[in-house]
């Protein structure tokens, strides 16, 4: 890649045109290997520090920039048409909502068009502004996705400014004196700061989102960055779910006398958030309870069972992943986001790795021998991706029927 990519033109009109002009930036991308990228600024103007990855996913770009997961990061979507069917206010996945987004930035091929679709409430290049997301268009993103591929995940600055006005030294400077995300604390960022109660149960076409009426199970929820679909699927199960903050102690978890304890997804390095949440993991496996952990929920349960986490070169973010679920044999299409993944050979006797990425073999699940506790890498409840790991939320849910005697449901 050169130093400087400028932006994608192959939907422009061609060099030579008469009037032909090549419309100056109102934004760029600074990486720490010093690459420019310029383009043109949507959504909110300023600047940020960020990581910044790639999403292969086709549909639910909404569901992405709401997913507080990527917290502290810059989502450069492959797919090339982003915007054109618009927001509204029901594909939100931010629990809390006192965290604006869960990005910092986004970046897409082609420029937003206006929308087209029946459910569309809002114009996106709106709808990112009112969210505070610093977004460019315009890019060639196959030529930042290469470059990602290849360096790895990538420290950079990104900035819209509407005047076009860059002090590209500067920025250059700070992309490369960013400290990125390893050892960075995020979950206390983007969790909800006090307990909650969630009734909201899934979605039915043409209906909205249903209300929870019957509960059969009290089910404690650790949030570092918990996604809404987590919470529907869980209450449509018959959970009535006791939503608590990040740096909940287990004395606190257990006070609400739980059948069942699930850790969130979340953003940043699961060491840092494991500094607080691995020793209230630790006292809750004392207990004979189930436990169901997502993304870095199942990062942190590993860090508490001995395991050790570490940096991937580029991640896995995208709605297209195979993995294998050993305990049956069968591959699933998952939706993935995650930076960091649980060393593989680092699993102690008596953790079982019970899920395995088809694209590069990295561990994706586990489970505790002769105990009721389990996690997987990824979204389950996907909200954008396929459903195939639906099943996991009925697992869990068997553990805490098993334990009062109830029939078990079908996975």
């Amino acid at each position: 890649m050169a130093d400087t990519l400028t932006k994608d033109a192959t939907a422009k009109t061609p060099a030579g045109t008469p009037g032909w002009t090549t419309p100056a930036p109102t934004a760029v991308l600074v990486l720490a290997d010093g690459t420019v990228i310029e383009g043109q600024g949507a959504g909110a103007s300023g600047d940020a520090e960020a990581e910044v990855c790639f999403n292969t996913a086709i549909t639910g770009y909404q569901e992405i920039l709401t997913d507080p997961s990527y917290a502290g990061q810059v989502v450069t979507f492959t797919f090339p048409h982003i915007g054109n069917i618009g927001t509204n206010d029901e594909d939100l996945e931010t629990f809390n909502p006192a965290a604006a987004s869960g990005v910092v930035g986004a970046i897409f091929k082609a420029d937003i068009t206006d929308p087209s679709n029946y459910r569309s409430a809002r114009h996106f290049n709106d709808w990112l502004k009112a969210r505070g997301i610093i977004a460019m268009c315009g890019i060639d993103t196959r030529a930042l996705t290469a470059h990602i591929r290849e360096k790895g995940l990538a420290n950079a600055v990104i900035a819209h400014h509407p005047d076009g006005k860059f002090d590209i030294a500067a920025l250059k400077k700070r992309a490369a004196a960013w400290h990125g995300l390893e050892g960075l604390d995020l979950a206390k960022e983007v969790t909800s700061g006090q307990t909650g109660h969630w009734t909201q149960t899934p979605w039915q076409w043409d209906e909205g989102y249903g209300e929870q009426a019957a509960t059969d199970f009290n089910v404690v929820v650790v949030d570092y960055g918990v996604k809404s679909n987590i919470l529907r699927l869980l209450a449509g199960l018959g959970c009535k779910l006791t939503v608590l903050p990040a740096q909940a102690t287990a004395g606190e978890v257990l006070s609400h006398d739980p059948d069942g304890v699930f850790l969130s997804n979340g953003p940043g390095d699961p060491a840092a958030t494991g500094e607080y949440a691995v020793p209230m993991i630790r006292g809750v496996l004392e207990r004979d309870i189930p436990v169901f952990g997502i993304c870095l929920g199942h990062q942190m349960l590993a860090l508490a069972l001995g395991a050790k986490t570490e940096k991937m070169h580029q991640g896995h973010h995208g709605a297209n992943h195979p993995v294998k679920d050993h305990t049956t044999g069968k591959v699933e299409i998952v939706s993935m986001n995650h930076g960091f993944a649980v060393a593989s050979g680092s699993l102690p006797e008596g953790v079982t790795e019970t899920h395995v990425s088809l694209f590069d073999g990295s561990n994706c699940g586990l489970s505790l021998a002769g105990r009721p506790v389990f996690s997987i890498q990824h979204h389950p409840e996907a909200s954008p991706g396929p459903q195939d790991s639906h099943y996991l939320f009925r697992r869990f849910v068997n553990l805490m029927r098993e334990r009062k005697g109830m029939e078990l449901l079908a996975e």
